[in-house]
Formats: C-alpha cells, structure tokens, sequence
C-alpha cells in the first residue's frame, strides 16, 4: 500500500466532501424582479487577427513577463502542432523530431529546463526526463497556451526558462452548445513504404444546460502519418594526442592520449598541416570518425488524443471541475543502414588532415563493411485525472483545490511479435581498407577495397556478424494536491493576498533490458551459406539524401543491400544454436544478457504567499507583485547495478562485457529546501506604453536520469570506450537569480512593439565529472604481455598489425577459448580501465539576452505581420580548443520567427518562416571518445509553413497547409564543422481538409 498516496487521495475526498456539504439555503437567491441589463451586441473577432488580438491583450494585463498564444476559434489552433505555435513567441524555439516540433528552448534553456503544466497542474515528462513531448498532444482541446518568463510564487517549480501553462476548454466558460468538426488528408511527400494519404479527423464539443450551471465539454483526435527519414551519420569521432607529463619517476616523457599517436607513414600517404615540435611529435590533437553510415526509417505514426470535462456550478460562487486527458501515440519504426567501422593505431594506413586536425580523408584497414535491419515499435501513453473545487467564500475570499494524479509511460517493446527493438547486422570483413572521403560536399562519402578486387560485395559473400535486442520501458508519474487561497482586501494599496500549500509526489521507474551481441558475434566462424543470394536486393541511391550536394546518385557507395528483417532473425535462429555457438547463440530475448530496474521517487512540499499592490508615482500607474515560495525536496533512488566479471575479446571488431549472475541492489538518498522570493513592477508609463521590471529566483531540478543512485558499465567495452556512468541523488536543483527589464508600446488594437533584456545567474550549475575506475577480477586484453607478443609477430613478418590481425595472431597462438573469443588472463594483463561519468554541481553561470517583438495589423485591410528575434548569450558555451568536461548550456542559440497574412471576409492566408541559428545539442558521441568529452552541434535551420483558410459559409471552412515547403534538411557536426555527425532529410507536408462548426 501506498500511505503517501492514500493520505493524498483522502484529503481530496474530505475537501471535496465538505464543500458538499454546504446546504442550498443559505445561498442568496437571485430576485425575479431584478431589473433587466440592457442587451449590448458583441462583436468577436476571430481567426487570425482574433487570435493575435487576444494574445496581445493577455500579455499586457499580465504581470510579470507572459506571453500568450489564443485559439482563433474552439477547435482551430493557429499551427498544426502546439510546439510550432509556441515557436512563434519571442524567447521560444523549437526542437524538431520526425520533421515535426517536439520539445521548446527558451531563452537559451532546453527542455528539461522548462515546466509544462495542463490548468496548473505539473505534467510528467515523456520518457526517462522531465522534458515533455508536445507532438504526442492534440490542439483541438486547447483554448491557450500561457508562458510565463518570470518568476511567480503561486506557480509549481520547475520552469528556470519558462513555465508554460496549456489551458483546456471549459464549458462554463462559453454557454451553450458548440462544437467543431475537422478532417483532412496528410500528404507526405517522403512516403515510400506505406500510404501516400492519411488521415486526420479531430472534433471538439462543448455544452451547457440546467441554466448554465451543468457543462460537459468533449475533444478528440486521431492522426495517422506515413513518412521515410533518409540521414548520414557518424556516432563518434576518436581523440588523439601527444602531450607530455611525469611519469611514475618523475621524468617528463610524451604521453599519449586517446587513440595515441598516429603511425609513422610516408609523404604520399599521410598530409598533416600541423606543426612539430623539438621531440618530431606534432603540436595538438587529431580526429578520426569511429563508424560512417547511411540509411533510411520507414515511419509509421498513430497518435489518438481524447479529452472530458465536467463542470457543475450549484451556486454563482461554487463550482466544481472534472476532467480526463488521455494521449496516445505509437510510433513503427523500420529501417536499412549500410556502412563502414574504424579502429585505429596500425589500422591507419593513409590520411589527410586539415588545420584542427581533424581527418577529412583517410585509408584504414582492418574491421568491416555492414548491411543493417532495425525493427520496433514504441507506444507513449499518458493519462491524466483531475478533480478541482473553487469556491468564493465571501466577496473577498476565494478557496480552490485542485487534484490530479497523471502518468506517462513509454514501451519501447510495443511490437507484439518481439517485444523488443531489434537489430540484424550483416556484412563481411573480408576487406583490404576502407577510405572516407569529406574533401567535398554536405556529406562524407566511404569505398571499400573488398578482398573480390572490386568495390562491391556479392550477395553470396554476405555474413553474420551480430544482432541485439533492447528493451527499455519506462513510466513517469505524479500526484498533486495544491490548494490556493486568495483574498481581496479593502486596503488602499494592498489589493489581493495570495497564499496556499502543494504536495507533489513524482516517481519514475524503468526497465533495462539488453539481449547482448548474439550470433557471433564478428565473422569467425563464416556463416554466408545460412543466407541464399535471392535473400538480398540490390538498390541504388538515385534519389537517397538527393537535396545534399554529394548526395543522390553521387553518393559512394552508390549502392545497398536490403532485406527481410524476420527472415534473417528465423535462419539465425535455426543455425546459430547452442550446439553451434555455446554462449554465443543467438538468442532475441531482450533480457538474456542484461536485467536491471531503477527508480527515483521524489516528494516535494511547498508553500508560497504572493501579495498585489497598486498605487501612483504622479501620473504613472504602478502594480507590484511580491511573493515567497518555500519548497523542501525528499529524493530517494533505490536501483540494480550490473556489475561486470570479465570482458572478452569476441571478434576484430567486438568487445563483450559479462555480468555477475546477479545484480547489486543499491539505494540513495538526499533532500534539499528552497526559498524563492520575487517581485514584478508594473508601470503605465502612458495608456499606451507599459514598462516592466521583475525580479525573482527560479529552479530546475536535475535531471532525473542524473538522480539515479546506482552505476552503470558499457556492455560494449570497445578500445577507447570503456565507459561507465553513476548518478548522484544528492544533486542539489540549479538555482537561478533572474532580472528582466521590458517596454511594451501598444499603439493600435492588435499592434504592438516590445523590447525586454534578461539575465539569468544560475548557482549550482550540473555538469559531469569523469573519473577512471577499476574492479577486481576485471583484466584487459588490450596491450597485455599477450597483445604485445601478437603485434611483435606480425611486425616481423612486415606486415600491418590491425586489430583484424591481431585477434587472428592471438587465436594462432592458442589464446581463443571453446567458442573462439579471447578472455583475459589475469597473471598478464592489466586491469581494465573504466572512465565513470558522475553529473556534479559545479560553480556559477550567466546567461544574457535580449527580445524585440513586433506585431502590427494594417488597419481594416486584413493584412498583418509579426515578426519577433531573441539573441542570447552567456559563459555557458562550448571551446573547441578544450579537450575536457565544461559546464554548458545546451540549447543555446539565436532564433527568429516571422509571419504575415491576410484574413478578411472569411479567407485567411498565412505564411510563417522559424529560423533558429547553430546550437549545442549536447555533450558526449556515443561511439565518441570519453576523455575529450567531445560535443554534439546542431547547424542553423530555416523552414517556411503555408496555411489558407476560405469560410464556405458561416460554418463550414476548407483549409489547405503546407509545412517545411522549403524542404528544409537538418544537419550536425562535433568539435568543428569539418566533425560530420548527421544529415537528415524529411521533405515537405502537405494537408487539404475541412472544417464544420455549429
């Protein structure tokens, strides 16, 4: 039994309970005889202008720094997802996923620096975060969407950059009967697998009755989308350098980094512009990519949304809410991916680098060639219930209490036939080299020197190397009880106190599930003849990543192999068994190799009293807004570590951790407290002009990744990523100081100009901290007296010591066990050597920046234009020239969003552009070496959408809207831009559809 739980859900009952119980009688009654108001026409704008009209006016009447964005009409939202609407505020922009947004930056913070609340209520976040996924959410049964910038005491903790509230429709807000109806046809022009058009129907209803004191409001929605990802990528670019440092004596010797120093090769194998110093070692770092490799993701996406709210209002005074959110989205996933894997050392026998060292042409042999299928299916489904209680006691007393329990899980595992993600890769290493080539182009191209004498493998030399299977589910849940009181005093200045109570209690727990390499894994022994040619189809690349210079047809390889993902899976089945492979067979369950569960379980109480004063400074009028918050935080992370009992050597280009059988049950925890003071000025400089003035402290907790308690290690030890993390439940939140200065100038209805600056201090700033670790028992291979013999013996017989190489030399000499792999022997190799990454709190940062937002409608012409930049700045960005941990900011960029459009007589046209400029995803490659802690950069990207909407009639619209018409591409890179890491092509969407509203 949950206590905690139940003592929550019994206080809503007793609170609920007694607001029952207040008898009708004593309810002053309305006199029959009360004269009648005079009928006044109301005049509503809506669509577009409505829309800015009521944006503008919830962003001057607020106070503090808010910026809104209305419906223009119920069921119509002014963007076809709620993150690319919230794109259009100044401060604020998008990340995409899929070629649709997804998860919002602002003011330089990402996501899981920002708080999304549903009517006040803090929402969980969508997988292991806090960072909530708005296109798993419907727009039909949102009336607004509020982002408050500054702080406030009465608001639930979280939003260092923003907290953004999604109000919902309430039918008592609008008497009487009405709804809207929608449906369109999707067009995207990617598609290649699936259907060409799909479907998208969503409605939304709202009804009053018994006087108006009785309202149910209904929304729904279900989307279909059929679309291909093509994309280039490169998981991890490798570190090198000579530096010089003590050794164990105290002499100074060179001491090499990373992947050590390159080979000694010849003048027409090898250009490097660096300098070399007195030692003949060259002065700073060089860079190698791990792995280089193309694909495509057919993508086949659900999404159903479904929203109920009751409300009854006994009395004028009392009024009573329920409602249920649901949202659901799954999302298929299959895919094809053709490439190459380096290691280095010996393997490199030819390169070319450009000033920073970075490799933009080299020749490597060793290691292999890949033909790659991945199949799953991930389900995201959240539910939220709420109960809410406002009553106005007296004229100048008000009491809500609001209650909700909310939960998000994601099932990775969502494909009935496997339960798991799953990957087959075939390929061969029956290879001379491989040559990357990035001397031009957007994209780097790769040729294999296959041991056939050619540049293309035959379908009958295909292999097994390796499969996984992973399943990782997760679920993100919180319970909320607040209660908020308000009073109206009667004093002269002090207008409105504000005070209340929260407890918040949020858990995430999940699942770790990975089957290990199974089959194999590597190419020894040889298993093409379980795969018959007819298996394969060969493709070109005519029109794969065709809107990249080096792409299409001039790719290289220009061509690929596919083929049946189940198929492959059931011949490996029936072959690579147990009699075959020992430990090694392949196996699909995801669980076989590793097992483990975690949790963070995190309760927060709160407190807050917020206070309203207005007064004149001479003819200025002035508002304030004071208030305290006090928060105390319990975080408790109990967790199973896997904890390794050897590493084995199981191919050239393979490494495989073994666990103990069984895992280490560990548990941590920590608490902290907060006060948060704030305060808001207001001033009426004119009737026109608004300045503002806020001051006040904010926080984000750390992530909830970084809170679990127990560690990890890599189950793919590779050479050079013997990696590992641990988290730290003892983090304290990162805690911001914040100063916001703006002007506003309100010059005609639904016209304005604002300018504000920021500053945002941010104390207790998170960032990892590596360290190296090793474990008992542990041993490895990897320059061992063994290793070291094997490489002597290849050398003299004058030839290149691969690891290719290697790994035959060891085998030669008697070092594979029963099932061919090699294990480390503990009289003669070192411990191995793992690099733990721990998030710690370090120092302070500051990030600065400044809004402009202009909005300006022309008149009655219909015609109007908005465009609004933020720029933004810090101590918080990458140095390249920096080969270690730093405290960043991921997130943080230049953005820009301009719209014009003409809505007039019942059509209305729209066309938007969202520009965001380069920025720092984040730190760490996964196939990147760990002791540069190498970065993850995300190139500027500019997109148009179009929208047209003609009023058949009063009631029935038929709209047409067209996104990323540009067929805008995504593009990343790591330390420099020469450091490719991705390109992403989705191309254009299109939808024709119609509206009926009653």
């Amino acid at each position: 039994m949950n206590l905690k739980r139940n003592k929550i859900s019994l206080s809503v009952l007793l609170a609920l309970g007694s607001s029952m119980l207040v008898p009708n009688y004593v309810i002053a009654q309305e006199s029959e005889q009360e004269t009648a108001e005079p009928e006044v026409e109301v005049i509503e704008v809506r669509g577009i202008r409505g829309s800015m009209i009521r944006s503008m006016d919830l962003k001057r009447d607020a106070d503090g720094i808010m910026d809104a964005i209305s419906a223009e009409e119920m069921g119509k939202f002014p963007d076809t997802n709620l993150a690319e609407s919230l794109g259009r505020i100044t401060g604020v922009s998008v990340s995409r996923s899929n070629g649709e947004g997804s998860e919002i930056t602002v003011r330089g913070f990402g996501p899981e620096f920002n708080l999304v609340t549903l009517n006040g209520r803090q929402m969980p976040g969508t997988g292991f975060t806090r960072s909530f996924a708005f296109e798993n959410l419907s727009s039909e049964g949102v009336s607004a969407l509020e982002i408050q910038k500054s702080a406030r005491a009465e608001t639930p903790t979280g939003g260092l950059g923003a907290t953004v509230n999604i109000v919902s429709t309430k039918p008592l807000n609008n008497p009487g009967t009405q709804g809207s109806f929608m449906a369109k046809g999707i067009y995207d022009e990617s598609n290649v697998k699936y259907d060409d058009v799909t479907p998208e129907i969503a409605g939304v209803v709202s009804s009053t009755m018994l006087d108006d004191t009785f309202g149910v409001s209904l929304s729904f929605s279900h989307q279909r989308r059929d679309f291909q990802k093509q994309q280039a990528n490169i998981q991890g670019w490798q570190y090198g350098e000579v530096l010089y440092g003590p050794n164990d004596l105290g002499e100074i010797v060179a001491q090499e980094q990373g992947i050590g120093r390159l080979p000694t090769l010849d003048d027409t194998r090898a250009i490097d512009p660096r300098a070399i110093d007195e030692n003949g070692e060259r002065i700073g770092a060089h860079f190698f990519p791990k792995d280089l490799n193309y694909g495509y993701e057919d993508i086949r996406r659900e999404r159903n949304n479904g929203q109920l709210t009751l409300q009854y209002a006994p009395t004028e005074n009392l009024t009573f809410t329920a409602d249920y959110t649901a949202s659901q989205a799954t999302t298929a996933v299959e895919s094809f991916g053709w490439g190459i894997w380096n290691n280095f050392g010996s393997n490199i026998i030819g390169y070319e680098l450009d000033q920073n060292g970075t490799a933009i042409y080299a020749d490597i042999a060793g290691d292999d060639g890949s033909f790659t299928s991945s199949k799953g299916t991930t389900d995201v489904d959240s539910k939220s219930i709420g109960f809410n209680v406002n009553w106005q006691i007296t004229d100048s007393f008000n009491m809500e209490i609001d209650y909700h329990d909310s939960t998000s899980e994601v099932d990775n595992g969502a494909d009935k036939g496997s339960g798991s993600q799953g990957q087959v890769i075939l390929g061969s290493d029956k290879l001379v080299s491989k040559v990357y080539d990035f001397t031009s182009g957007e994209i780097p191209h790769y040729t294999i020197n296959w041991d056939n004498g050619t540049n293309q493998l035959m379908a009958s030399e295909i292999d097994s190397n390796f499969s996984q299977f992973l399943h990782t589910p997760g679920k993100s849940e919180i319970e909320q009880l607040q209660l908020h009181f308000a009073w109206a005093t009667d004093y002269e200045y002090l207008t409105q106190v504000k005070f209340g109570a929260a407890r918040t209690e949020q858990s995430l727990s999940g699942r770790n599930g990975w089957s290990g390499l199974r089959g194999g894994p590597g190419f020894n022994p040889s298993f093409t003849a379980i795969f018959p040619d007819d298996m394969f189809t060969v493709h070109d690349t005519g029109d794969f990543l065709d809107q990249f210079s080096g792409g299409g047809s001039g790719l290289s390889p220009n061509y690929f192999y596919t083929y049946d993902y189940d198929e492959a899976v059931s011949r490996q089945l029936a072959v690579l068994t147990e009699e075959i492979l020992g430990d090694n067979a392949y196996y699909t369950d995801p669980y076989y190799a590793q097992d483990t569960m975690s949790r963070v379980e995190e309760n927060t109480d709160s407190f807050y009293v917020q206070t309203d004063w207005e007064f004149e400074l001479g003819d200025i009028y002035v508002s304030v807004n004071a208030g305290l918050r006090y928060e105390t935080t319990d975080v408790v992370s109990p967790s199973e570590d896997s904890i390794p009992m050897q590493v084995n050597w199981v191919s050239a280009g393979e490494w495989i951790t073994l666990y103990q059988d069984d895992a280490v049950a560990t548990s941590n925890s920590a608490s902290y407290d907060v006060w948060l003071p704030m305060i808001d000025f207001k001033f009426d400089l004119t009737d026109d002009v608004v300045a503002r003035l806020s001051w006040g402290k904010s926080m984000t907790r750390a992530g909830l990744g970084n809170l679990l308690g127990g560690i990890s290690y890599t189950g793919s030890p590779k050479i050079g990523a013997r990696t590992g993390a641990r988290g730290n439940t003892a983090l304290k939140p990162f805690l911001s100081t914040n100063l916001d200065l703006s002007v506003e100038y309100y010059y005609e209805q639904g016209s304005y100009v604002s300018l504000g600056l920021f500053q945002k201090d941010v104390d207790d700033w998170i960032a990892n901290s590596p360290f190296d670790q090793t474990l008992d028992g542990v041993h490895d291979i990897y320059q061992g007296e063994r290793w070291n013999q094997a490489v002597n013996q290849i050398e003299q017989r004058g030839e290149i010591a691969t690891d290719s190489a290697i790994f035959q030399q060891m085998l030669v000499n008697g070092h594979g066990n029963a099932d061919g792999a090699i294990e480390a022997d503990a009289a003669t190799d070192p411990l191995l050597i793992w690099s733990i990454n721990s998030p710690e709190n370090v120092d302070k940062r500051t990030v600065q920046g400044a809004e402009f937002a202009v909005q300006h409608l022309f008149g009655e012409s219909g015609f109007g234009v908005a465009l609004n930049a933020t720029f933004v700045d810090g101590d918080v960005e990458y140095d390249p020239a920096i080969y270690a941990e730093q405290p960043v900011l991921p997130g943080l960029s230049d953005s820009a969003n301009f719209q014009m459009f003409y809505d007039l007589d019942g059509l209305s046209v729209k066309a938007t552009y969202s520009w965001r400029d380069s920025y720092l995803i984040g730190l760490g490659q996964a196939q990147g070496t760990v002791i540069d802690t190498p970065p993850q950069y995300a190139k500027e990207y500019g997109q148009w959408d179009v929208s047209v909407n003609y009023d058949i009639t009063e009631n029935i619209t038929i709209f047409f809207e067209g996104v990323n018409i540009n067929n805008e591409t995504e593009q990343g890179y790591g330390r420099y831009e020469e450091q490719f890491l991705f390109a992403r092509q989705y191309g254009s969407r299109y939808a024709l559809g119609g509206r009926i509203k009653f």
